[in-house]
């Protein structure tokens, strides 16, 4: 099984009500091979949001304590942040999922890049809070960038559909 960022299979759960459809990812979850979550939507949070970006660090060092993630607006939102990284972890524990497709650049889903915490749209090598997590717990985390990849090397017919 696959867990992928609810945003990249085509659901307008993004902080400004967006999408960042990813069509063969879509694709996986219409053959019900894939399974779509949202992990800042599990942490409580609305859509739409106001933007949100770690300070002090990146999603490792959220887990550490050792940096916060904040809106826009200057509140504080890392229990969110955390508690919908956990609720991830649970869902990939549950669903057996042998990778996780996540949104690039995202305090939550950044795979291998964030935004740096300054609100000017620069980014910096980095874990988002639910990747870090699931690294930790040793579940594969890929970005939407590398899904061809993945594919290409992984055969998709083996994967069951699950059945709700």
């Amino acid at each position: 099984m696959i867990l992928v960022s609810s945003c990249l299979a085509g659901l307008e759960v993004r902080y400004n009500a967006t999408h960042s459809l990813n069509n063969k990812i879509s694709q996986l979850v219409d053959q019900k091979k894939a399974i779509a979550v949202c992990p800042e939507l599990l942490g409580g949070f609305s859509t739409p949001r106001e933007p949100a970006e770690i300070i002090g660090g990146d999603g490792n060092d959220v887990l550490d304590g050792n940096a916060r993630v904040f809106e826009k607006s200057g509140r504080d939102v890392t229990d969110l942040y955390i508690k919908g990284a956990y609720l991830t972890l649970e869902k990939a524990q549950e669903y057996h999922a042998a990778v996780v497709v996540l949104k690039e650049f995202s305090p939550s889903c950044g795979s291998s890049m964030i935004y740096n915490g300054e609100f000017q749209g620069k980014k910096i090598p980095g874990n988002g809070v639910t990747a870090a997590l699931l690294r930790r717990n040793g579940i594969r985390v890929v970005s939407e960038e590398g899904i061809s990849d993945l594919l290409r090397h992984w055969d998709t017919d083996t994967v069951p559909a699950f059945h709700e």
